[in-house]
């Protein structure tokens, strides 16, 4: 077992590369909606998610999870958000022949009508959208039947008002699973890319994410516990605060046909502090139902404290 481990352990040494300029961010990237949690039991979990397994929208935080998929599965999801946004997502995955695994994913934001006004604030009577879209295509396969891995190409796009911007982008991932312990170690690199035309005239970064992961499912219990740190190559004035975007996730499995998901994100609950009042914020909790063996269910409650809440909901189909 220790060597399988020597194989993965260097290769987390690359998070000391968030030091270097390649991975350092600072400024506000653009296509910044990537960073919302796609589904329902992944936002449940805080966002947690990376080493999570046989689940489509797992795809969305580390494509190595795709060559976990035992049948071909597919899952939508709608959620709303805050001032009225709504978004929704799609992602179907599945095996071919012994090529590998691959997944298609799409999440898309409306953000909504808007009243246009001239450049003196008043109204013109015409009116305006906005809306973001991201497609994205993954494969995945394992090394040695020890190590996943994973690659996703992903086609972006951003609309407000006559004002357009697209961009590429990819994600790295593996994802090292040690089924005696029932415990997974994930490691990932998301949003790895450019903008291909700007709104105006500058272009903008990407909110590049460098991810460690864990989980374990806890022995004589129905608890499986995961851990995730993100943003890990953004730059900080202190070491320490490398790991202040940190989410943890709790599933707790009943059943086969029942789940109740709770999570917390650090991040989120002090980017939501007002005044000295957090209330609940950053805290999240969700309900996953199977039923008739194929078909899948999934809600979530995320708090945001005094500014609300966030719903969503998905369901899924397992083709048998």
């Amino acid at each position: 077992m220790l060597r399988k481990i020597g194989f993965f352990v260097p290769l987390i040494t690359l998070l000391f590369l968030s030091n270097f300029k390649v991975f350092a961010q600072t400024e506000i990237p653009a296509f910044d909606f990537l960073r919302v949690e796609p589904g329902a039991r992944a936002s449940a979990l805080a966002g947690a998610f990376d080493t999570y397994t046989d689940d489509p929208n797992a795809m969305f935080y580390n494509p190595a999870t795709l060559s976990t998929i035992t049948q071909n599965k597919v899952s939508g999801g709608f959620g709303k958000y805050l001032l009225d946004i709504n978004f929704g997502t799609l992602a179907y995955a599945q095996k071919y022949k012994d090529i590998g695994w691959f997944g298609l994913g799409v999440k898309y934001f409306d953000y909504g009508s808007f009243d246009r006004v001239d450049e003196n604030g008043v109204a013109t009577g015409e009116t305006f959208g906005a809306n973001d879209l991201m497609v994205s295509v993954g494969y995945s396969n394992y090394i040695y039947e020890v190590v996943n891995y994973g690659v996703t190409v992903k086609y972006l796009y951003s609309g407000i008002a006559e004002y357009k911007s697209s961009a590429v982008a990819l994600d790295f991932g593996l994802l090292y699973l040690i089924p005696e312990q029932q415990i997974g170690i994930s490691l990932g690199v998301n949003n790895l890319g450019a903008q291909l035309d700007s709104y105006i005239d500058t272009k903008e970064k990407l909110p590049l994410d460098l991810r460690l992961s864990f989980s374990k499912k806890l022995e004589h219990t129905p608890a499986r516990i995961s851990v995730t740190f993100s943003k890990l190559n953004e730059s900080r004035e202190k070491l320490i605060q490398h790991i202040k975007s940190f989410s943890i996730g709790g599933e707790f499995t009943f059943s086969e046909h029942v789940a109740v998901r709770l999570g917390y994100s650090n991040e989120k609950r002090q980017d939501m502090k007002l005044g000295t009042s957090l209330g609940i914020a950053g805290f999240s909790t969700g309900l996953g139902i199977k039923f008739a063996d194929k078909y899948m269910f999934d809600y979530s409650l995320n708090s945001l404290g005094k500014v609300g809440s966030t719903h969503r909901v998905n369901v899924g189909y397992i083709f048998q």
